[in-house]
């Protein structure tokens, strides 16, 4: 300051001035409880009632309206700030905000509104699945070829020979059939077992035929001599489903004494007890890779096995209810399971899920699936279904008659195959005939339109 006299002036001034300044912003005096004195220390905002006198929030506004808020940078840096949710606002474009989390049926947005929006300024989500459902594969219907009778009990088993020139069915009447698969013929019966055939598997680099049964027995059957040739003793209970290794002179079976026991086809040694289940192993598949062995159980859990260490590399505990049947797709390296009312498809090696099979509501026996992405379940009510494999689709569902003079009871479709050709589906029921289906060759999509509408709830994972 160049004057010194000039200094009290200037003081007296800048006391007057807060003189002012304190009678134009006083509040007005607070009760003397608490909470009014709570809200009379608060500060200030533009809106509240106590600014209703014009001038007063006209010299407000002018002074303190532009640092009424913080900057969006330094706000977030202040103590116990919360995270806000990004806006993307443009001062020329006005867009409605979009939220973070909205799926593709809750947009806001209108169509119109795309012309409007500038490229790149959307919000998008990382990670979210796409929900666009892909179109299912067409599949030709299919119908009944061939019944054929000659059992007399139930047919619990069915195997193709790799050749595709026969087939063998097992049932409940304790014999084991081979029948000609282009003519529907009996060319052999094969007797020795003592109780009910529930599993049957015909080796694709032996002359053999491997059994099993409710009399706790294995059999190697010798295709040659159409004798029996080796035994494997060890089931505690009957034995209710056996698998062929498909690369490894290697036979795994399963039964009600809840473990899985693999054997040295030649030798007759049992290698290993795949034990962890806690009922009946109802079904069990082997594949070449890891995992070797998958085994399905009345204990509502599937597990997956590592074969050379003899452990369990995996279980599955999705389903609710005992799973009874089990199938690998041939080409995929993928299998799917069935419990009532639940059919669920699996990606291997971890055992990923999938998707459901939705609406076939019944107690599932049998599952096939053949290369070209048809898959079949059969019920224990004779109900059937026929399946995209892909999209899980249900492309055609019916129901199996039982032959002239049955009960309406004995309509239950208990074991299937698809044949090496994947053109025909045998299965095997519960009145003790063998049904052969085929696909309908004067089928096409436009007689049979594929009848198909997409849904929220179906998700593949």
């Amino acid at each position: 300051m160049e004057n010194p006299e000039s200094a009290p002036a200037l003081s007296a001034l800048v006391s007057q001035n807060a003189t002012v300044s304190r009678q134009l912003y006083t509040r007005p005096a607070a009760p003397s409880n608490s909470a009014s004195t709570e809200a009379a220390n608060k500060r200030q905002k533009l809106d509240d009632a106590s600014f209703e006198d014009p001038m007063m929030k006209h010299r407000y506004l002018a002074e303190y309206s532009t640092v009424e808020k913080l900057p969006a940078s330094i706000a977030a840096k202040q103590p116990g700030a919360k995270p806000k949710k990004k806006t993307i606002t443009n001062a020329v474009v006005k867009r409605p905000t979009q939220k973070l989390l909205e799926g593709p049926g809750g947009s806001s947005s209108k169509p119109g509104d795309g012309a409007t929006r500038e490229a790149g300024m959307d919000l998008t989500t990382k990670g979210t699945p796409q929900l666009v459902q892909p179109r299912p594969e067409w599949h030709p219907p299919w119908k009944l070829m061939r019944v054929i009778s000659g059992h007399l009990g139930w047919v619990r088993a069915l195997a193709v020979e790799p050749g595709n020139k026969w087939f063998a069915s097992g049932a409940g009447d304790r014999t084991i059939k081979i029948w000609d698969m282009p003519t529907g013929g009996l060319k052999l019966t094969l007797t020795g077992h003592i109780s009910t055939v529930r599993g049957l598997a015909v080796s694709p680099r032996h002359p053999y035929l491997f059994s099993c049964g409710e009399d706790k027995m294995v059999k190697c059957w010798d295709l040659e001599t159409n004798k029996v040739i080796r035994h494997y003793h060890g089931h505690l209970s009957g034995v209710y489903t056996l698998a062929i290794h498909p690369t490894l002179d290697v036979l795994v079976t399963g039964g009600r004494d809840g473990v899985a026991r693999v054997w040295d086809m030649r030798t007759r040694s049992n290698i290993h007890v795949l034990s962890g289940h806690k009922q009946t192993v109802s079904q069990l598949v082997c594949q070449e890779a890891d995992p070797q062995v998958i085994t399905a159980s009345l204990d509502s859990t599937v597990r997956m096995w590592d074969l050379a260490a003899g452990k369990s590399m995996g279980v599955l505990t999705h389903h609710k209810k005992g799973v009874r049947a089990l199938a690998t797709h041939p080409e995929e390296f993928t299998f799917a399971t069935g419990s009532t009312g639940s059919i669920k498809q699996w990606k291997c090696p971890e055992g990923a899920f999938m998707q459901n099979f939705e609406g076939h509501n019944a107690i599932i026996n049998t599952l096939s699936v053949n290369q070209n992405n048809v898959f079949f379940s059969g019920a224990d009510n004779g109900s059937m279904s026929f399946w995209d494999w892909k999209t899980g689709h249900r492309y055609q569902s019916m129901d199996t008659m039982a032959q002239p003079g049955s009960l309406d009871a004995e309509a239950g479709i208990m074991s299937s195959t698809f044949d090496r050709s994947g053109l025909r589906l045998i299965c095997g029921e519960a009145d003790k005939t063998i049904k052969i289906w085929k696909p309908d060759e004067k089928a096409s999509p436009e007689t049979h339109p594929l009848q198909w509408t997409p849904t929220l709830q179906h998700r593949k994972f």
